[in-house]
């Protein structure tokens, strides 16, 4: 039997969205097991399926929870920044803050989640789960959309291919980089742990850095 009360529902339903996100984290989508779903959130397998019905769309509002949130403050941040500009083209380099910067702000959110989601988030770019992948796909259509167009403005001389070659590319870094340290102790043997909001700014430069990389066809950079 549930409780159906509002109160009960809401925080049932977050205690198991919160569960499966730091379990997905740490384990992986295939990794992961209802059963420790409903251990870590002590509910019952009911209650799982009465919210989400299965674990398909649990991980689909796992995503869906705080992504929404993600992109739409991407959007309002072009926004604010399109109209300041009025006619003229954002700086690529405040469309590439807008789009990674809020996202490695809401990475450094330790006590709100956004460090296990971005965290996740970045584990499900450098681990294959085609069903994962479409979603976010579909997820971040619009948002991309915008920003690519933006991109494109701004840089008017630069080959659309190769804006968006580069926006691949630091979208792949921003991932690996936020999806934790396994990968790169690998590569080192050790790597010491820090305040996750000291990533932001090492990123932000290497990233800022590829975008004004030199062309590999003419050696000239994309001018800012």
């Amino acid at each position: 039997m549930h409780d159906d009360t509002p109160k009960n529902s809401v925080d049932t339903r977050s205690r198991i969205l919160d569960a499966a996100e730091v379990l997905f984290m740490e384990h992986g989508f295939d990794g992961t097991s209802m059963r420790m779903i409903t251990g870590r959130a002590a509910v019952n397998l009911a209650a799982v399926n009465y919210h989400f019905g299965s674990k398909e769309l649990l991980i689909q509002e796992v995503f869906r929870r705080r992504l929404t949130d993600l992109n739409t403050a991407r959007v309002a941040m072009l926004d604010k920044l399109e109209a300041e500009a009025g006619d003229a083209p954002v700086k690529p380099s405040r469309i590439v803050d807008a789009f990674f910067g809020t996202a490695l702000r809401m990475a450094a959110d330790v006590d709100g989640g956004g460090y296990n989601f971005m965290r996740l988030l970045g584990r499900t770019y450098t681990e294959p789960n085609e069903f994962v992948r479409q979603f976010l796909a579909e997820e971040y259509a619009e948002c991309v959309e915008r920003f690519l167009a933006a991109l494109y403005r701004a840089l008017a001389d630069v080959d659309r291919k190769e804006i968006l070659w580069r926006f691949h590319f630091m979208m792949g870094a921003m991932s690996y980089a936020i999806a934790g340290t396994d990968a790169l102790q690998l590569v080192t043997g050790r790597f010491d742990d820090e305040d996750p909001s000291g990533l932001a700014p090492r990123l932000m430069s290497f990233l800022l850095g590829g975008l004004r990389a030199p062309l590999a066809e003419s050696g000239a950079g994309p001018a800012f």
